[in-house]
């Protein structure tokens, strides 16, 4: 895991601004805390900040194989899992390694099959190679865009980076939104190929970039597909659990201390029990991490989308696998703590906060002063249809995103529900969800002889698998890798996205509950008590103390003239913070972190807004 940034001119000679290349490296700090890196040379200019995880000696970069040609040169972030079957392939096909990185795997294979490298790649990666014998830039992100990257052409070549705020540290980038930034920034849905930022693209996952001196090109090298199922129920339950063994040992390899997020869960409790398996075999004791707050047994009231706490079922597992088991328990001063909230800004280069990305960015903090490397259960609801909204018939009848449809039913209208009326009317979120929405659906093939229900079924997965999960997968790698902390996701391997994708919903359904591929699989491995546990997403505080903090901290803002309320009805945030009015509920205090993190992020960033 690592930050990369670069910058290709085809007009200048960029060893004459390596300062520019330095101060956009520079960003990349918190992304790769053990080594910096940078290569220039005539048109070209990449830098590198470095997380060692593998071969912690020798996988310097940037790593460069000098030819009679020119030099070919890389920038890497990420992780190849099966860099140990390709690097044998390569010696056998006559390629000789100096280092045992998977860097160095990703150069050679480069080296030998060029752009098909893509193809033979399994793992989360977003790299760049100046390819100096036919003075070309090559770009290639991940199948399920585990790993960022975003580029920003330019007159004669292109910006690019793991982050916007690398692009932003370049002269040429205009620091500015337009509205379809602001869209972006309140939509919750993540556009392929948008980025909050003008100007600015983010690299779609299983896209391949070239940048020579006729300019930027994109190709698609992978895409979820719609393919016939042949297994039945029991080859099926088999071929899940096949795939998780194989994928949680090939994430588990790395050259420092490893460990897994736990939720108590099905997904998470999953990755733990067989990653403690297979470290056992090994001798090893498997390494677990929960988050919790202060007070939350006594403030806790289930509902129905948070219908039980987690801890109970946390300790039932760390206890079954006897891990080696931390709680991190947050309390409501460092939630609301101005200074927290500026760091996930940084992180995300946009307004996203609130307490989720503040308690995940805490408990990442805490879990890298023991741990380098984590294991994640995201993402197994988008794979196997656990979320509550895949199995209400109202959401399955709605032409929207389903959980913007769920949303619209039970929470209100969150994030944007502050926004003065005139930049919501210009703003028009309904039609850019709605086009969003058709865009994403014309993408969808769908199987001879599938029934309705299955029709609207895959379209519901195809959505949470290119939309939604994105989203997710982004939260989870800025506030992981704003503490270097590096976060790997099993359930994203494509092999198994692709067969449970393309498997029957009656299948995924087999036994009236949700994801119940994924607890046939797993349940020799999982307690009784986790086996049978419904779905409760990532915890949030129940504290009122957290509200009143929120409360006061806009109050304090109302009392100046922020230039916030350039987007804001200050009206609409009186009246959510009376005094004498009814507490905010669920929508207003999403409002109220967003209005927050809109401050914090206009005070750090000072962007021109195009659409305001």
């Amino acid at each position: 895991m690592c930050g990369i940034t670069g910058w290709i001119s085809f007009h200048r000679d960029l060893a004459l601004r390596r300062d520019v290349l330095d101060a956009m490296t520079e960003t990349m700090a918190c992304r790769g805390p053990d080594a910096s890196g940078t290569w220039v040379s005539g048109p070209a200019a990449l830098g590198h900040r470095r997380l060692a995880v593998i071969d912690l000696q020798g996988g310097v970069q940037p790593m460069s194989v000098r030819t009679p040609a020119g030099e070919v040169v890389l920038v890497y972030s990420g992780e190849a899992y099966n860099f140990t079957e390709l690097r044998e392939e390569l010696r056998q096909a006559g390629e000789q390694f100096e280092t045992s990185s998977d860097t160095e795997v990703v150069l050679r294979g480069y080296m030998r099959w060029g752009k098909h490298l893509a193809t033979r790649l399994n793992g989360m990666y977003a790299f760049a190679i100046w390819d100096g014998r036919v003075r070309k830039l090559v770009m290639i992100r991940d199948r399920m865009g585990i790993k960022p990257l975003y580029i920003y052409p330019t007159a004669d070549g292109v910006l690019f980076g793991s982050e916007p705020k690398a692009i932003l540290a370049n002269p040429l980038a205009q620091r500015a939104v337009d509205a379809d930034g602001l869209r972006e920034m309140f939509a919750f849905v993540k556009t392929p190929g948008h980025a909050v930022w003008a100007g600015m693209r983010e690299v779609e996952p299983g896209t391949i970039v070239t940048v020579d001196a006729d300019g930027v090109r994109e190709r698609r090298y992978w895409r979820l597909e719609t393919r016939p199922h042949h297994d039945d129920r029991d080859d099926t339950v088999a071929q899940v659990r096949a795939l998780l063994d194989d994928i949680v040992r090939r994430q588990l390899v790395a050259d420092v201390p490893r460990c897994v997020l736990l939720s108590g869960g099905l997904d998470s409790s999953t990755i733990t029990a067989l990653s403690a398996r297979q470290l056992a075999e090994d001798g090893e004791r498997v390494r677990t991490f929960a988050v919790d707050f202060v007070g939350q047994a006594d403030h806790f009231r289930a509902d129905a989308l948070r219908p039980t706490p987690d801890t109970p079922y946390v300790h039932d597992v760390a206890d079954l696998v006897k891990s080696q088991h931390s709680d991190i328990v947050l309390d409501n001063a460092v939630l609301t703590d101005p200074d927290v909230r500026r760091k996930v800004i940084r992180a995300n280069d946009a307004p996203l906060g609130g307490d989720i990305y503040g308690s995940l960015y805490l408990l990442f903090k805490a879990i890298r002063e023991q741990s380098t490397v984590a294991l994640s259960g995201e993402s197994a609801d988008e794979i196997f249809g656990g979320y509550l909204w895949f199995h209400d018939p109202a959401v399955q009848r709605a032409e929207m995103f389903p959980w913007i449809a769920y949303r619209a039913q039970h929470r209100g209208a969150g994030a944007a529900s502050l926004l003065r009326d005139d930049l919501l009317r210009r703003l028009d979120l309904g039609g850019y969800l709605r086009d969003g929405y058709a865009k994403a659906v014309g993408e969808i093939e769908r199987l001879d002889g599938e029934s309705d229900h299955e029709w609207t079924m895959r379209k519901i997965c195809y959505l949470h698998l290119t939309r939604m999960v994105r989203f997710l997968l982004d939260r989870k790698d800025r506030m992981s890798m704003a503490v270097g902390l590096e976060v790997r996701v099993p359930f994203c391997d494509h092999r198994l996205v692709e067969y449970v994708y393309n498997t029957p919903w009656s299948l995924k359904t087999f036994d009236g509950k949700e994801k119940s591929l994924l607890r046939a699989a797993t349940r020799d491995v999982l307690p009784e008590s986790v086996a049978e546990r419904k779905k409760s997403p990532y915890p949030q505080t129940q504290d009122p103390a957290y509200l009143q903090a929120l409360i006061a901290q806009a109050r304090e803002l109302m009392s100046s003239g922020h230039p916030v309320f350039e987007l804001v009805d200050r009206s609409k945030l009186e009246a959510v913070t009376r005094a004498d009015s009814t507490p905010p509920d669920a929508a207003g205090r999403h409002g109220l972190e967003q209005l927050l993190s809109m401050a914090t992020w206009l005070d750090l960033y000072q962007p021109d807004i195009l659409a305001a």
